[in-house]
C-alpha cells in the first residue's frame, strides 16, 4: 500500500501549495487561480493526454474490466441525473461526473501497480473518460443548442489530443523526439496546475460550507464512493468475471473523483463548488474504503 499512499500524499502537497499560495496572498483573486485551470485545460493536459495514449498498447484498450466500469459509469451518472433532475443540463453534467469520473492517472496507477498488481486496467479507462465521458461532459457544461454542445464537447483540446493519440498508438507510429519530449515536458505540468488552482480555490470558503449546494455534494460523494463500488461489484459478479478481476472492478471503481472534473468546472466556471467539495472529501476518504474493499477480497 505504500505506493497508493506516496499517490495520496503526492496530491494532498500540491494542494496544500496552492492553498498556501492563496493564504498568502501570492494567487490573489479567483481570475488569477483559474488562468492555472485554462493553461491546463488548453495547453497542459492535451499534452499530458496525446503523450500517455499515443504510448499505451491498443491491445489493452478493450477489456472485461473496462466494460464493468463503463456500465458503473452510466449506472452512477443516471442515479445522480434522477435525483437532481432540476439542476439542469450543467448542473447535472457536473454532478454526474464528480459521482463516477475518478482519477484514473495520479492514484489510478499506483492502485493499480501495488493493490491490484495489473497496470494494464488503468490506460484504457483513461482512453474510455477522455474519448467517451469527457465530450459530454463538455457538451453539457457547454450548454447551449444540441450541435453547439456536441461541437463544444468534440472538439475541445483535451478530447482531440486523445484521439490524436489513440491514432498514433492504433497505427503504431512513433513520435520524434524533437516533438515528443516538448510534449511530454508541457504535460508534466497539467496535474500541478490543476491541483494548486483546487488548493487556491478551497482557501477562501470551507468544503460543504455552501448550503445550497451541499445536498449534492454529499450524494455525489455517496454515489462516488459507495454507490459506484457496489455497482461494479455486481455487475462484474453478473458477468461471471473471476475474482481478481471483480476485485480489480471494485478497487478501481473506489477511486476518488479526478481533478479534471474540477478543472472543467472552473474552465466553464459552472458547478465549482459541487466539484471542488467531492473531489475533498473523496480524495480523502477513498483510501479508507479501498483499504476496507481489500480485507472484504482477503488481500
Amino acid at each position: 500500500m505504500l505506493g497508493v499512499i506516496t499517490g495520496f500524499a503526492i496530491i494532498l502537497a500540491v494542494i496544500f501549495t496552492g492553498w498556501i499560495l492563496a493564504r498568502t496572498k501570492i494567487i490573489r483573486s479567483s481570475s488569477e487561480r483559474l488562468m492555472f485551470n485554462r493553461v491546463a485545460f488548453y495547453a497542459a493536459t492535451p499534452a499530458l493526454l496525446f503523450d500517455a495514449v499515443s504510448k499505451a498498447d491498443p491491445e489493452n484498450f478493450l477489456t472485461p474490466v473496462t466494460l464493468v466500469i463503463s456500465i458503473a459509469t452510466v449506472l452512477v451518472s443516471v442515479i445522480y441525473g434522477v435525483i437532481f433532475f432540476r439542476q439542469g443540463i450543467a448542473g447535472i453534467g457536473i454532478g454526474a461526473a464528480s459521482s463516477s469520473y475518478f482519477n484514473s492517472v495520479n492514484i489510478g496507477l499506483p492502485v493499480s501497480i501495488y493493490v491490484i498488481g495489473d497496470a494494464t486496467h488503468v490506460v484504457p479507462i483513461m482512453l474510455l473518460q477522455m474519448m467517451i465521458y469527457t465530450p459530454v461532459i463538455l457538451g453539457m457544461l457547454g450548454g447551449g443548442s444540441f450541435f453547439g454542445a456536441v461541437k463544444t464537447g468534440l472538439l475541445s483540446p483535451v478530447v482531440l489530443a486523445s484521439f490524436a493519440g489513440f491514432i498514433v498508438a492504433v497505427m503504431g507510429w512513433e513520435v520524434p523526439d524533437p516533438v515528443a519530449e516538448p510534449i511530454a515536458l508541457l504535460g508534466g505540468a497539467a496535474i500541478p496546475m490543476v491541483l494548486m488552482s483546487f488548493g487556491a480555490s478551497i482557501s477562501g470558503a470551507g468544503v460543504l460550507s455552501d448550503v445550497k449546494s451541499r445536498p449534492a455534494v454529499l450524494t455525489a460523494t455517496t454515489l462516488k464512493l459507495v454507490g459506484m463500488p457496489l455497482a461494479g461489484f455486481i455487475t462484474a459478479t453478473l458477468l461471471g468475471l473471476e475474482t481478481d478481476l471483480v476485485y480489480a472492478c471494485t478497487i478501481l471503481c473506489a477511486l476518488p473523483t479526478a481533478q479534471n472534473v474540477y478543472n472543467y468546472a472552473a474552465t466553464f466556471e459552472r458547478g465549482q463548488t459541487i466539484s471542488r467539495d467531492t473531489v475533498f472529501i473523496t480524495t480523502f476518504a477513498s483510501l479508507p474504503v479501498m483499504l476496507i474493499i481489500a480485507l472484504l477480497f482477503g488481500r
